[in-house]
């Protein structure tokens, strides 16, 4: 990771676009800010963003819809931004591929932390596997870890947060042993991912819903009371 990770920040409402950057911009965050999802496509198009601090409600294209082209098309860390206190969008969003939410109004400390947190996790994952490891191979799946890719047989890839591809190489490095919250946190490089309400549940769950046939029935990573979860299936190193 740079020294300074470059954030783009897009936000159409500028009393909360100028201030959050000078801020996060005074803790060692290079921050270059858009106004609306078509300028946020051009400077994706043309800089490097190790980041994306992404306002859900914005006018014309809003920021689920950027969010789901910049999953689809690159491994960009995402943290929505949102002043709805339902649910549905948050929801919505993390199953787009976003890495983290914060509700308006936030604090500016917290976000932060949350940011930091997620530059982590980022740069960490790759960690876990082993350096000759091209991909696991497991049920109809296919993880490539030098792409950092979740594919099918069919060949249809499925978007993965950073926290959700962390998760699944742990499972696939160590298939068929049950691993508690804490050595899947371990083994994630992701003990911040428990913080601020997060849990190890919550990314299972999103798990499940991308690769299991059934996610109420899961077949591939399991629950083991008391235990914690374990990756069932057979895995082929690559």
């Amino acid at each position: 990771m740079n020294a300074e990770p470059h954030i783009l920040l897009v936000d159409d409402e500028r009393d909360i676009r100028d201030p959050l950057a000078a801020y996060l911009a005074k803790n060692q965050l290079r921050v270059t800010k858009a106004e609306d999802a078509a300028a946020a496509r051009q400077i994706l198009a043309a800089h490097r963003i190790d980041l994306l601090l992404l306002d859900i409600m914005m006018p014309g294209e809003d920021g689920l819809s950027l969010a789901g082209f910049v999953r689809a098309t690159t491994k960009v860390p995402i943290i929505l931004l949102t002043a709805k206190a339902e649910e549905t969008d948050r929801i919505v969003g993390l199953e787009l591929g976003a890495d983290d939410y914060v509700s308006k109004p936030f604090s500016p400390r917290e976000l932060l932390a949350r940011i930091r947190a997620v530059l982590r996790r980022a740069g960490d994952g790759a960690a876990v596997h082993a350096p000759d490891a091209e991909g696991y191979a497991f049920g109809r799946w296919v993880l490539k870890t030098g792409e950092r890719t979740l594919v099918s047989t069919e060949g249809v890839e499925v978007p993965l947060s950073s926290s959700e591809y962390a998760l699944l190489l742990a499972f696939a490095t160590h298939p068929k042993r049950v691993l508690t919250r804490d050595q899947l946190l371990d083994l994630s490089k992701g003990r911040d991912m428990a913080a601020f309400e997060r849990s190890i549940d919550n990314h299972i769950s999103r798990l499940r819903r991308k690769i299991e046939e059934d996610p109420a029935d899961p077949k591939l990573i399991k629950t083991v009371w008391g235990g914690g979860y374990t990756l069932a299936a057979e895995v082929r190193r690559l």
